[in-house]
């Protein structure tokens, strides 16, 4: 299994059509990935309290220096992003690992050379059926989010979907 993490610093993306931004809500975590699950064919993921406990805790963890550094669970998968925009939203995070769908290739399961798609892969994950996610505002100002996936994706040698 690998997962990833993915550092956004400056906001050039856009956020999917009906996605609001500058939300923060479990409910703006879960739309925003079940938009892109929805345009795969993919079932919707839930919010799971125990899952955003986790993802709490570790955000919590980075609030000194807003390092994206991998929790390293092995229960859950991750995503991790951070942004200096003060109102970098859950909509932004997840755009910006959506925004991975361009460098992936279905049909030889890989993304292109170069390029990082394990994000996107992460969030459209067909066996993902739960997720919790935090946002924080770190120490340094910079707003750090993570989400964490169960089960987890990214698995090597299988399909996203």
């Amino acid at each position: 299994m690998r997962i990833m993490q993915h550092c956004l610093e400056n906001g050039s993306f856009s956020v999917p059509e009906g996605i609001a931004r500058a939300q923060n809500s479990a409910d703006d975590f879960v739309n925003a990935h079940n938009l892109a699950r929805s345009n795969v064919g993919v079932d919707p993921v839930t919010w799971d309290n125990v899952v955003a406990a986790y993802a709490a805790n570790y955000a919590s963890q980075r609030s000194s220096d807003c390092a994206l550094i991998y929790s390293n669970s092995a229960t859950y998968g991750e995503n991790l992003a951070a942004g200096s925009a003060a109102d970098y939203s859950a909509a932004d995070a997840v755009a910006l690992w959506v925004s991975e769908n361009q460098y992936y290739d279905y049909n030889t399961n890989s993304c292109a050379d170069g390029k990082v798609c394990e994000h996107y892969l992460q969030v459209v994950w067909e066996n993902t059926t739960r997720i919790g996610c935090a946002r924080l505002v770190c120490n340094n100002g910079v707003i750090f989010m993570n989400c964490n996936y169960f089960p987890p994706g990214n698995v090597i040698g299988e399909r996203p979907y």
